[in-house]
């Protein structure tokens, strides 16, 4: 990149970040349209209820001193007409002469035929490396999978202690990590579109599940609970804070009393049946994906982690771990049921990454291999 460029791509990734909770299903975008004397013109950020993309909002703002300029923007420019037109038409009628883009869209649509496009038509064209290509590539991490899979890109989280314990045999009242870690995770539901839990851990927490940052979003946090016999008590918190943001997830197994109960509460109920008996956690992601759901966050107790674990459905674990240790053959682990029998068989994690996150406190991101043999 030429010198400058950094600090406009930087702006337009930081703007792409205003569209966290707003933008879903499409991705973040942001973009800033410097004039060719090297003075900021014109900035758009995404979101799907103003339809207009961001390089079109910029391009806008910035009217005729956008030709002979350059675009930085933190994604592709779209080349195919969906809600709206394509980008790259708005890009060339505005007469811009260089284009920098962050990130390249792997929406299978797309993928690179944007700025192929721009390139056919004599634009200078820029993808940028590093740090910032990174960082914007992570934030619609979960759009691209969704493009590619039709599912949510699922992220498994889970507190625990150092010696990988989630709950203790006896008094298991109080929080394994701090308010600051909490806070922190409220900022990571934030960025899902739904939340999913076990029946076993509603009996036991009678939890809300719900979006406390207090940060705008343009449609609820959607909760589902795996509860295969329909046992989710109509008078849990989760039930009376009802607000068209819960689903359950059941199989045919469910008596006909509880259907009628849940229906008379007008709570949804989706049935995922399978050979074990228990929720289809791949039937459930595919309806998920149906309903516009790009990416799902799992806090679950270690039955549900390990069924969705070893289902192979799982893309990334944040792990959240507390200076304590339980210890204790009774003390329940992050992951419970049958495990890998062989070290040989232990699924792998890459692009492993540590977040501080509070004194003594720390997280750790990584991606799932979804190869047994990576």
């Amino acid at each position: 990149m030429k010198s400058g460029d950094r600090q406009w791509l930087r702006e337009a990734v930081d703007l792409a970040r205003r569209g966290i909770g707003l933008a879903s299903p499409n991705p973040c975008v942001g973009a800033v349209v410097v004039e060719a004397g090297g003075c900021k013109v014109g900035e758009g950020s995404y979101t799907y209820d103003g339809r207009r993309h961001a390089e079109v909002l910029a391009l806008e703002q910035a009217g005729g001193r956008a030709r002979g300029g350059t675009l930085f923007v933190s994604l592709e420019p779209c080349s195919v007409e969906a809600r709206t037109p394509p980008c790259v038409d708005a890009i060339l009628e505005a007469g811009v002469s260089r284009v920098v883009a962050a990130s390249r869209d792997s929406n299978p649509a797309i993928d690179g035929a944007g700025l192929d496009r721009l390139r056919k038509a004599g634009v200078i064209v820029d993808e940028a490396g590093g740090d910032l290509a990174e960082e914007a590539r992570n934030l619609n991490e979960p759009f691209f999978h969704y493009a590619q899979t039709g599912r949510p890109f699922v992220t498994l989280k889970t507190a625990l202690t150092l010696d990988g314990k989630i709950a203790a045999p006896d008094d298991n009242t109080g929080w394994i990590t701090s308010e600051t870690a909490r806070a922190h995770v409220q900022g990571v539901r934030h960025r899902h579109d739904a939340i999913m839990t076990g029946i076993g851990t509603v009996q036991a927490d009678n939890c809300l599940l719900t979006d406390r940052s207090g940060l705008p979003r343009r449609r609820p946090l959607l909760r589902v609970v795996a509860d295969s016999l329909l046992r989710l008590p109509v008078d849990s918190r989760m039930v009376e804070s009802f607000d068209g943001d819960l689903v359950v997830a059941s199989t045919s197994a469910a008596s006909a009393k509880r259907r009628e109960i849940f229906e008379q509460h007008q709570i949804p109920v989706q049935c995922f049946d399978s050979p074990s008996g228990r929720v289809d956690l791949g039937g459930l992601l595919d309806w998920l994906g149906g309903q516009g759901i790009t990416s799902l966050m799992v806090e679950g107790g270690s039955k549900l982690n390990w069924a969705i674990l070893e289902a192979g459905v799982v893309d990334k674990v944040l792990l959240y771990f507390a200076p304590k240790i339980l210890g204790g053959f009774d003390s329940l682990p992050m992951v419970g049921g049958v495990g890998r029998r062989s070290r040989a068989g232990a699924l792998k994690l890459r692009n492993l990454r540590t977040i501080p996150v509070a004194e003594d406190e720390f997280a750790v991101e990584a991606n799932v291999v979804k190869d047994p043999s990576g």
